[in-house]
């Protein structure tokens, strides 16, 4: 088993920048066995365990004094069952390592993210998800799960194996014990056409529900200060493939979308006056287009350019009140905003503390620049969410806690109840698990 540090002085920090830790030690287990060995040592010493990813949440869920597990040696695919149509991989995997070798095998998830950068775990146990009228998040499509509990053991769990943690485990938010390997449902590959092309905010609210309809995959972006949006439709297609040149990706998806979006950023930041009109040639720099691909090229796109994020699941119904809320909070506030809103939408799921659990959902997320002020925007959008009884994704910026949840979630005792008899001694708090789900 090796040691790991990430930053000066073995200091742990996300991708965002807004979240960092000292752990006592950080250990990099090459296989469960060392993983369960971690995990009974920390508790011998009397030390708290967090398993780490990639660091792409927002919020401090990882964060830990005590020991960090990094699963970056955990990797690959274990098994593929082509009668059960499933893939086994191990925790520490990349989605992008995931879906490319999916890929290889003719293989894919139903539905993704915008990235891939998360190992399996991370992106699952915090509740990522992409959009989709009727597929779901990245969680709702697994069928079996492995994880080191606080004993030191192994357990499994399924729809038929231990299903009351199957239940819970899916979103599990490092609370129940450190996942080692998840089993997802996997289908033939197949090929998605994505239409995307600008819309005026007023007729993409207008028309919302049809376009929502209308559309397997149906996502937009509305640049705050503009009455403009980007809008985005996948669907499945019999072909042919087609995908973007090269030049026109590179253009588009590095150049604009990445590079001359981080100057404009740089800019906005350093003189706030001019945002708004940043924003407005934002908004009509990518022109329409259309292309067909395999899913996780049409689903995914590169983010480099580094943010802090908060995001909040709405029910569906009340997604375009609390947008033209929003919208009007920003006109009056003075704010700033350089970054797009991200909307997108989910159906109803089975999973305990999934944010669309029971409920039809949609997704409002707010982001600024990385080293930029965001508190009073994100606090003044926090209201209207909650207001909406909204849910904020695990992994990104929100301030609610325990109390808050009990209500929006109506099965939160469930959770709480589990996490009390798997982890009695809560070897496996943090100050973020102890705000959300109580002592």
């Amino acid at each position: 088993m090796s040691s790991t540090a990430s930053g000066k002085n073995g200091t742990w920090r996300n991708w965002g920048g807004n979240v960092s830790a000292r752990p006592a030690r950080q250990v990099a287990p090459a296989s469960v066995e060392e993983l369960a060995a971690a995990v009974r040592r920390a508790r011998e010493d009397g030390l708290k365990v967090k398993a780490v990813g990639t660091g792409h949440s927002f919020t401090s869920i990882a964060a830990t004094d005590g020991v960090l597990i990094r699963p970056h040696l955990l990797t690959g695919i274990r098994t593929i069952d082509r009668a059960a149509m499933t893939v086994t991989a191990e925790a520490g995997t990349p989605l992008k390592r995931l879906n490319a070798a999916l890929a290889r095998e003719g293989l894919s998830l139903t539905n993704m993210g915008d990235i891939m950068e998360q190992t399996v775990s991370g992106a699952t146990s915090t509740g990522t998800h992409g959009t989709g009228r009727a597929s779901a998040s990245i969680a709702a499509q697994i069928k079996g799960l492995e994880l080191v509990t606080a004993d030191g053991s192994v357990l499994t769990c399924s729809e038929k194996e231990n299903p009351e943690v199957f239940a819970a485990a899916r979103i599990g938010l490092g609370a129940l014990g450190v996942v080692t390997a998840i089993t997802f449902a996997v289908e033939p590959l197949f090929l998605l056409t994505a239409r995307e092309e600008p819309m005026p905010f007023e007729r993409v609210l207008a028309e919302f529900d049809q376009l929502w309809a209308e559309n397997e995959h149906f996502e937009f972006y509305w640049f705050p200060h503009t009455g403009n949006t980007n809008t985005k439709r996948n669907n499945r297609s019999a072909g042919p493939e087609q995908p973007v040149g090269r030049l026109a990706g590179w253009f588009e998806d590095e150049f604009l979308s990445n590079g001359v979006f981080q100057v404009a950023q740089w800019v906005g930041r350093a003189a706030p006056a001019t945002v708004p009109a940043i924003a407005r040639v934002s908004s009509r720099a990518l022109s329409a287009r259309t292309y067909t691909d395999i899913p996780y090229k049409v689903f995914t796109s590169p983010r480099r350019v580094r943010f802090v994020e908060m995001e909040y699941a709405v029910p569906r119904a009340a997604l375009v009140p609390a947008l033209r809320e929003l919208k009007a909070m920003v006109d009056r506030s003075g704010l700033r905003i350089g970054f797009p809103v991200e909307v997108r939408t989910a159906p109803a799921d089975d999973i305990t503390l999934s944010t669309a659990s029971g409920r039809d959902s949609a997704y409002i997320a707010v982001h600024m620049f990385r080293g930029a002020p965001y508190q009073a925007y994100f606090t003044a959008a926090e209201r209207i969410f909650t207001a909406h009884e909204g849910r904020p994704h695990w992994g990104k910026v929100h301030t609610r806690d325990a109390g808050y949840f009990s209500r929006v979630y109506p099965r939160f005792g469930e959770f709480t109840a589990l996490r009390d008899r798997l982890d009695p001694d809560q070897l496996f708090q943090n100050n973020y698990l102890r705000r959300v789900l109580g002592a």
